[in-house]
């Protein structure tokens, strides 16, 4: 059974940056894709960006092209979500999932973690 937590949201200005990690534990990260998704007050939830389990591709929606990075260390089975340039349409609840692929269905998610920007 694969847990996944995540940490590094908070309350930042918008024009800056936050962090997010994804540690997993009780299987390896490594077989899976990895999704972050967002899920605000009202909206839909979002795909913000996924990772293979190669690490040799990634995607991201339109919204946060640029601005999001996703990467992940399979030594120390995480996944992180750099996102800069942050706006207050990238508030809400984000959370990371391990998928089968990144087109696939999501086999584990975490709790998630929340994220505020405001001034």
């Amino acid at each position: 059974q694969l847990q996944l937590v995540e940490s590094g949201g908070g309350l930042v200005q918008p024009g800056g940056s936050l962090r997010l990690s994804c540690a997993a534990s009780g299987s390896p990260l490594s077989y899976y894709a990895v999704g972050w998704f967002r899920q605000a007050p009202g909206k839909e939830r979002e795909g913000v960006a996924c990772i293979s389990s190669s690490r040799i591709n990634t995607y991201y929606p339109d919204s946060v092209k640029g601005r999001f990075t996703i990467s992940r260390d399979n030594a120390k089975n995480t996944v992180y979500l750099q996102m800069n340039s942050l706006n207050p349409e990238d508030t809400g609840v984000y959370y990371c999932a391990a998928k089968d692929a990144c087109s696939g269905s999501i086999v584990y998610r975490g709790q998630g973690t929340q994220v505020t920007v405001s001034s």
